[in-house]
């Protein structure tokens, strides 16, 4: 009996995308994110091959963003780069995210073959460092010397020189090698995208901060805290400055916070892990007893807190159930000789405040 061939007149060549995908990552990424993503599933499943440079060509990106997508990606654990020995991009392996059960994350059984062209050498120092590094490691984010060659290429580029052009605008003077290097240090090293740094020289000089030294420092934040588009950007500095400012408000303040009160802010939230309404907590008791060095009073009621593994409000209750017992007076004999006593002596109350912010 010979054999037969099956056709199918209503097939369609189709790339399947995950709802896990459009309901929990689709609104994060960016425009160049989600085209090299969902041109990378198409390219699989027709099991074909493509390249940094053709991914650029296709979608009028640069490499660099074609790199930034693909890091982004990796990052959010949706896919792996593969290197060769040479540390050229060889490989991509997409992760099924839909068969994912807490940390474990199942790849899909092929590999989206990448040819890259030679990268500069700044990118290329990056991606080592970044490959090499072990997982779980905290990130390598000290900036690179970059060389005056380095600096030359950076500037070349269209876009990057839209940048440079914009962030002169924000601060009103040309940008020194040292500044331009911070700039291809936030694009190289961080991964941020134009908008990502447009967004950032705009969020810093809104707020009167126009030295790169603290614009470095909120790069180094964003990059820690996982931010990548201009809109997580804002919704984590909406969250931050709500905080900030309630707090403020709390304690009899306005207008912006020094940098001791926005540390004291940032420690409680930060390193403490206090919620909002722990802080607001403390705030309202230091209200209650002083005037006067208010930020100092609240960091040591949320110090001992903090000691105290106070992670609700109920844990604060039982903390002050537990003082009080210790503290409960003892009756005694000359009970009413002491409270005579209590009743006409003169407190300093100012050096009462000391001694206790010195203790």
């Amino acid at each position: 009996m010979s054999g037969f061939t099956i056709y199918q007149d209503n097939y369609a060549d189709t790339t399947t995308i995950s709802n896990l995908f459009i309901d929990e990552y689709m609104k994060d990424a960016n425009d160049a994110q989600l085209k090299i993503y969902l041109y990378l599933l198409r390219m699989m499943s027709a099991h074909l091959t493509t390249s940094v440079s053709d991914l650029a060509d296709k979608f009028n990106h640069t490499e660099k963003d074609v790199m930034r997508a693909l890091k982004y990606w990796e990052k959010n654990k949706l896919l792996s780069l593969e290197y060769d020995e040479s540390k050229n991009l060889s490989g991509v392996r997409l992760l099924d995210i839909s068969r994912r059960t807490g940390a474990d994350i199942v790849p899909l059984a092929p590999v989206v073959s990448i040819g890259a062209k030679e990268t500069a050498p700044c990118e290329r120092q990056a991606r080592t460092k970044n490959t090499d590094a072990k997982a779980g490691d905290e990130p390598d984010f000290r900036k690179p010397s970059y060389t005056l060659d380095e600096l030359r290429s950076f500037k070349s580029n269209e876009e990057t020189a839209q940048i440079l052009f914009v962030t002169e605008q924000y601060l009103g003077k040309p940008l020194s090698p040292t500044e331009i290097g911070t700039i291809l240090f936030f694009s190289d090293k961080l991964g941020f995208s134009s908008d990502l740094i447009d967004y950032l020289i705009q969020y810093c000089v809104d707020r009167g901060k126009k030295d790169f030294r603290y614009i470095e420092k909120v790069a180094l934040g964003w990059a820690r805290d996982n931010i990548s588009t201009p809109q997580q950007a804002a919704s984590s500095a909406r969250k931050y400055d709500k905080t900030v400012y309630d707090v403020m408000k709390a304690l009899g303040k306005t207008g912006t916070p020094t940098k001791t009160e926005a540390d004291y802010i940032t420690r409680w939230l930060k390193e403490y892990g206090f919620t909002p309404d722990i802080i607001m907590e403390a705030c309202k008791r230091t209200v209650l007893a002083t005037d006067k060095h208010r930020f100092e009073y609240a960091d040591r009621i949320l110090s001992s807190w903090h000691k105290g593994n106070v992670r609700h409000k109920a844990d604060i209750l039982l903390m002050d159930e537990a003082y009080a017992k210790k503290k409960t007076p003892k009756p005694s004999a000359s009970s009413s000789g002491q409270f005579n006593q209590f009743m006409h002596t003169d407190y300093d109350f100012d050096t009462l405040e000391k001694e206790i912010l010195s203790n």
